[in-house]
């Protein structure tokens, strides 16, 4: 494990979601120590990133999730010092943690999305509520873990969805409710390379929808994973998958979610470019599926920080 040098496994910073990348963290950090990595915990909330370099440390494991941790910061800190890191690249990273900029680009690329709208204090509620439908979903478009997400069942009720999300952003999105299920496919690679698409999972909550309380700590949401598609719907997805990874130019790990209607058409939802690495989380999920070990897939994912 000499190749990796001293490896740090940032975790924790600033955002909402600290506790679910302590808790992420946390794995990697047994994971790739049991395998004899030199691997050390590093917290930027505690210590400033400059320390990364004065230690001596050779590369970094990114599992920060949210603002700061992933939507480009600390990536352009890292590129400053010389020090390879997992997960997405400065453009990609801060593109990915934006919902409403990924939508732009996979909208241009003729990638299907579910049909949104961005709010405001101005907009026309009741006019929106009928032109998406109900039920509907709103959504803050730079926070992961759903915090800030409000599913407006009745009429009159987006209103103050809007204004519970805009307390994490000023950016927030209305979308339309597909109904035929949600998903989530893990990648690994490059354009370069070649991407890897992992095996689907679909996600069954027993909540009103895919929560922070489902997503992280109830033990009654059920992951099905072979997730029941057909071969030849699976491999299509995987292609779309593959294209809306690379449309925000996309490189070493990410899971990318997407919705299904009732006749089998595919919707992108978003990309998480510092995916959860929880025992509740989808990525090990997936691996698990295509023969990889927890252990595996995250000295894999360490592996994207190598050059030949």
């Amino acid at each position: 494990m000499k190749q990796y040098g001293k490896v740090a496994v940032v975790m924790g910073g600033t955002s909402s979601e600290r506790d679910v990348s302590l808790m992420s963290g946390a794995g990697v950090l047994q994971a790739l120590q049991s395998r004899g990595v030199d691997a050390h915990a590093f917290d930027p909330k505690t210590q400033p990133l400059s320390e990364l370099k004065a230690q001596g440390f050779d590369r970094a494991f990114l599992i920060l999730h949210g603002p700061f941790g992933e939507d480009g910061t600390v990536q352009g800190a890292l590129e400053v010092m010389g020090i390879p890191y997992t997960g997405c690249g400065v453009m990609a990273s801060a593109i990915g943690l934006d919902k409403l900029r990924t939508k732009l680009i996979w909208q241009a690329l003729g990638l299907p999305i579910p049909a949104f709208e961005l709010l405001d204090e101005d907009s026309d509620f009741a006019a929106i509520e009928k032109k998406l439908g109900l039920p509907l979903f709103v959504k803050p478009a730079t926070e992961g873990s759903s915090f800030g997400v409000s599913k407006v069942k009745e009429a009159g009720g987006l209103k103050a969805a809007f204004e519970e999300a805009r307390r994490y952003d000023r950016l927030v999105l209305a979308e339309t409710f597909i109904g035929g299920g949600e998903y989530s496919a893990p990648i690994i690679g490059d354009a370069e390379t070649g991407y890897t698409v992992l095996p689907a999972i679909k996600i069954e909550p027993a909540t009103e929808f895919y929560d922070y309380q489902a997503k992280y700590f109830r033990d009654d949401t059920v992951y099905r994973c072979p997730c029941g598609l057909p071969a030849e719907k699976e491999a299509e997805i995987a292609k779309l998958v593959e294209k809306a990874f690379w449309g925000i130019g996309g490189r070493s790990w990410a899971r990318v979610d997407f919705l299904m209607d009732e006749a089998g058409q595919p919707y992108l939802l978003e990309v998480n470019t510092a995916p959860g690495m929880t025992s509740h989380s989808l990525f090990p999920m997936g691996a698990r599926a295509a023969g990889m070990s927890y252990e595996d897939v995250v000295l894999k994912i360490l592996d994207t920080t190598v050059k030949e």
